[in-house]
């Protein structure tokens, strides 16, 4: 009988598929799959973003509770591709809905689409709206190579990338890879204090040419509950969808459930939730409703 080198595809699938479920899993397992950023010259790539946060505090005795919406579409607008395979585009945010209750004062909303004025509080939201926020170019592995800021905005922090660093070598199922970051923070006494974070990356599956990636965001410096609510907002997990042929995101979905307690005064608490859905939208799609 030839050695199963020699065997033909069809019978090594039949082969296996006699062995039983273990054995295709196995054999999953042990695939090679190359994650990699597959941008087209002149492409534009929609994305539907929908961002909630619920935020509630007790100090003192005293509880009060403050909750956001956002929902917007991000556009990157491909103007180059590299011999090398980096890849260059033009980011900005084409339309934004936003809206918050915090205690003592009215519910405030606004929409790019319908509000000429924002009202006080979107201001910088408003005018950040329709133009172009960055021009980034990236690495086939989503390592950002070069960028411009073309508006004025926050400075970006490296442990918060525009686009997920992806391995660069091929992995199989179960493998994971990470990256660690030091985060600039504050003590209580206002000392500043850098945290050591990693952000942790398993490919938990590969389905009809889809990636499934978990992410998750972690501390790695012991911090005080002080400290620890500075990050809150970071420390999510959540699993991302990764079309391997077309070479990019379809999906990602990010969840923070923490309690602190003792952040300000040992009788204080924190419960901060929140979830980022993102979503690549089909030419012509309209996004959130």
């Amino acid at each position: 009988m030839p050695s199963a080198k020699f065997l033909p595809q069809s019978f090594l699938l039949i082969a296996l598929a006699m062995a039983g479920p273990s054995s295709l899993a196995a054999a999953e397992t042990e695939a090679q799959h190359r994650l990699q950023y597959k941008f087209q010259m002149g492409e534009v790539l929609r994305y539907g973003i929908q961002h909630t946060t619920n935020i509630r505090t007790t100090i003192e005795g005293t509880t009060q509770e403050a909750h956001s919406l956002s929902k917007s579409i991000k556009a990157w607008k491909v103007t180059d591709v590299l011999p090398s395979g980096e890849m260059e585009f033009v980011h900005l945010v084409e339309r934004v809905r936003m809206s918050n209750r915090v205690p003592n004062r009215a519910p405030r909303k606004y929409d790019s689409e319908t509000d000429q004025t924002p009202p006080p509080g979107f201001e910088q939201a408003a005018s950040a709206v329709g133009v172009p926020l960055s021009v980034i170019r990236i690495a086939p592995t989503g390592q950002v190579v070069h960028r411009v800021e073309k508006h004025p905005q926050p400075t970006p922090s490296p442990d918060l990338p525009i686009t997920l660093p992806l391995p660069p070598d091929p992995i199989a199922v179960g493998a994971t890879w990470d990256f660690v970051y030091e985060v600039n923070t504050q003590r209580a006494g206002g000392a500043p204090l850098s945290v050591s974070t990693r952000r942790v990356c398993t490919l938990e599956q590969v389905q009809a040419g889809v990636a499934t990636i978990a992410v998750e965001y972690q501390l790695l410096t012991p911090v005080s509950p002080y400290v620890e609510s500075q990050l809150v907002d970071r420390l999510s997990q959540g699993k991302l969808r990764f079309d391997i042929e077309q070479g990019r995101f379809l999906s990602q979905q990010l969840d923070v459930d923490r309690r602190i307690i003792g952040f300000s005064g040992d009788a204080s608490s924190m419960h901060f939730v929140s979830r980022l859905e993102e979503r690549l939208l089909e030419a012509g799609g309209i996004g959130w409703r």
